[in-house]
């Protein structure tokens, strides 16, 4: 049989009025906190977020950056409610040790996030200054995209094969993005080259009369086809005609207007050479005999 220890007793009496003062201070504690936080924060959340919003509002703040404004409002609002509440309730040495906590924690996640952290900074920017926006074709390190969606971390692009690319939202920030959809016009460009001996007039006569006949072409600027260079069996024409390219697709005008100029000059004989290699000179072809061997018989 094991004895009590000395001095303990399981009078309900004295077991009250040895730990009741502490039970109802702790009681005390976590009701004061309790209501403490609750009035802070949602009274203070109520106040913050419709001052937020119409503020955000009424400078004409993309809805996704808004919406993480207020996102990161309010949970840096909760954090404060539990702090000004533990203050309040009287629990400081555990807010003490809650933020050293909270502190060590912090550290290492933003160790560990860097890059995470890096393509969401970078998200907000593109978001915010909109560089290019969902349905803009865009150019990027090589790459060739039609902007699908833009997310706070990746944006996620179609290629011209119905591919889907994800590229980190950093990569973008960085990279030197070339868009031809941010303006209302873009000049397609395509070489023609014709023999020597064709006239250039006609040439530009034809081409230009094609360009004009593209649908989607407009008129101002006016199409062109000046000589870009002289090519070793070639003079080439640049053929140039301007489009919308919110209306018209760049590359199916690129595709008609090469066929119509083929075809224009197929039917005027406007010749367009391919590149060939001539070669001048003499060969010498001499007999067996002449060459000075002999036929033996073993």
């Amino acid at each position: 049989m094991i004895p009590l220890q000395q001095g303990f007793s399981l009078d309900p009496q004295s077991l009250l009025n040895q730990y009741g003062p502490a039970l109802i201070n702790a009681a005390v504690t976590i009701v004061l906190f309790l209501v403490s936080f609750v009035i802070i924060y949602y009274v203070g959340k109520a106040i913050v977020v419709r001052m937020l919003n119409a503020a955000l509002n009424s400078r004409d703040v993309d809805e996704t950056i808004a919406g993480l404004v207020v996102s990161t409002v309010v949970a840096i609002m909760a954090v404060l409610a539990i702090v000004i509440a533990a203050t309040i309730a009287g629990a400081g040495v555990v807010l003490a040790a809650f933020a050293t906590l909270a502190g060590a924690l912090a550290l290492a996640v933003g160790f560990a996030a860097q890059d995470l952290i890096s393509n969401f900074v970078a998200g907000i920017f593109i978001i915010q200054d909109e560089p290019f926006k969902v349905g803009d074709w865009i150019e990027w390190d090589g790459n060739v995209g039609v902007v699908r969606e833009i997310q706070l971390r990746v944006t996620k692009l179609d290629t011209f094969d119905n591919e889907e690319v994800t590229v980190p939202n950093s990569d973008l920030a960085s990279a030197v993005v070339t868009n031809p959809t941010g303006n209302d016009q873009l000049r397609v460009g395509v070489d023609f080259g014709i023999e020597y001996d064709d006239d250039i007039e006609a040439a530009r006569a034809a081409i230009l009369d094609e360009a004009r006949k593209l649908d989607g072409a407009l008129t101002e600027p006016e199409p062109a086809a000046p000589v870009t260079s002289l090519g070793d069996s070639a003079v080439v024409l640049s053929g140039r005609v301007w489009i919308n390219p919110n209306e018209t697709g760049y590359a199916p005008t690129a595709a008609t207007f090469t066929e119509a100029v083929k075809k224009r000059f197929d039917a005027e004989g406007i010749g367009m050479p391919y590149p060939y290699t001539e070669l001048t000179g003499s060969v010498d072809v001499e007999s067996p005999d002449e060459a000075g061997y002999t036929a033996t018989n073993d």
